[in-house]
């Protein structure tokens, strides 16, 4: 494995202060992990703040997993790029992630509030926004649960981690050495970097789309959208530096 780079090793050193410190400092997550922006959690430095959040203790594997591929594809990266180039990147691709994870997020909201105006409830949304509840006599024929329910989670369940930023490091990765061979648990055969993270960007958005898991029904608890976020600002990145040579440097 290539040495850290200093940046990525900078990276590394905030991502784990800020989980060290989020289990102690009261409040960290709700005021630095990614809140709906219309609801009264969301702060404008979130954006930025969130992608160096990871779930809390006793969940060590969401740190452990971004941390290493920030290590594996960041230096590389790095190594070719420079440290400049390279924050830029590794940000922009962080706040890609987060945009398309909340206008994602404002789809579902308008969907369920649709419906619940279409079931005579809009009165109610202060309500079910806060509790997940609604009253009536008699259950509406036409009232779609999942809708509803995506409508809550959307605007009450922040979003954490570097993901979003690590799959626009992985998509980087892809694009200049297609070829590399990439190992993933569960599968023994190593596939190479062109057919990997492609068929890693179309799972989530399978699973996006489905809100199921890979190992069953019921919800991932994973923010995939960011994750797709990530690897489409990584690409248009990409394509553009590779077509106006912004870097200076040839791949094939």
């Amino acid at each position: 494995m290539m040495n850290i780079t200093p940046v990525v090793k900078q990276l590394l050193i905030i991502n784990i202060i800020f989980f060290i410190g989020s289990q102690f400092v009261a409040n960290a997550y709700p005021l630095f992990s990614l809140y709906y922006p219309e609801s009264p959690n969301f702060r404008v430095w979130q954006p930025l703040t969130s992608m160096f959040m990871h779930a809390p203790m006793p969940n060590l594997m969401h740190i452990v997993f971004n941390m290493f591929a920030l290590v594996s594809f960041g230096s590389a990266l790095e190594h070719f790029w420079g440290a400049k180039k390279f924050i830029f990147f590794y940000i922009s691709c962080g706040l890609g992630a987060a945009l398309l994870h909340t206008a994602f997020g404002y789809y579902q909201f308008h969907i369920g509030l649709e419906n619940l105006k279409a079931i005579g409830c809009e009165d109610q949304l202060a309500s079910f926004l806060k509790t997940g509840n609604l009253s009536f006599s008699v259950r509406p024929p036409n009232m779609n649960v999942e809708a509803l329910g995506n409508m809550f989670n959307a605007y009450n369940t922040p979003s954490l981690g570097a993901s979003g930023a690590i799959y626009g490091l992985l998509t980087a990765f892809a694009f200049m050495f297609p070829m590399a061979e990439l190992g993933i648990m569960f599968i023994p055969i190593p596939i190479k970097a062109k057919y990997f993270v492609p068929g890693l960007i179309a799972v989530d958005l399978f699973l996006g789309f489905s809100g199921n898991s890979l190992f069953g029904a019921g919800g991932t608890g994973i923010a995939h959208f960011a994750h797709v976020g990530g690897a489409v600002t990584g690409f248009i990145m990409m394509w553009f530096w590779k077509k106006n040579q912004f870097n200076k440097n040839r791949w094939n």
